[in-house]
């Protein structure tokens, strides 16, 4: 899985690429602990590319919007494939999480709790 991190003002994006499972979880929960330490609590996943997330990957998702609203944050995701959505609906995360169909969508629902 590849992550690419992007600071845009307030707003940390993280796009993922690939498989999101229980091989390279580990590679993404570290760091989002690295940016939520650094004082990051805006975050913008873009999913365009991700295409799978298991339960371990849905557990790093978890971690990232607990931590978020325990300090008045936010975690917005963004642009899934219907396969990852499917996922989400499945688990139930999708009541959980703000997911919007464009990045145009994300930003605006972020800008509104940055």
């Amino acid at each position: 899985m590849d992550i690419h991190i992007e600071q845009k003002n307030l707003i940390t994006v993280i796009a993922l690429e690939g498989r999101l499972d229980g091989v390279t979880m580990q590679q993404l929960e570290q760091q989002l602990l690295q940016l939520l330490e650094q004082g990051n609590k805006h975050f913008l996943f873009q999913l365009e590319k991700l295409d799978y997330i298991s339960s371990a990957g849905l557990r790093v998702m978890l971690l990232a919007i607990k931590r978020t609203k325990a300090i008045q944050g936010s975690v917005v995701l963004a642009m899934m494939q219907s396969n990852v959505k499917d996922i989400f609906d499945l688990s139930g995360f999708s009541s959980i999480f703000t997911i919007c169909n464009t990045e145009e969508e994300a930003w605006a629902s972020l800008q509104a709790n940055a």
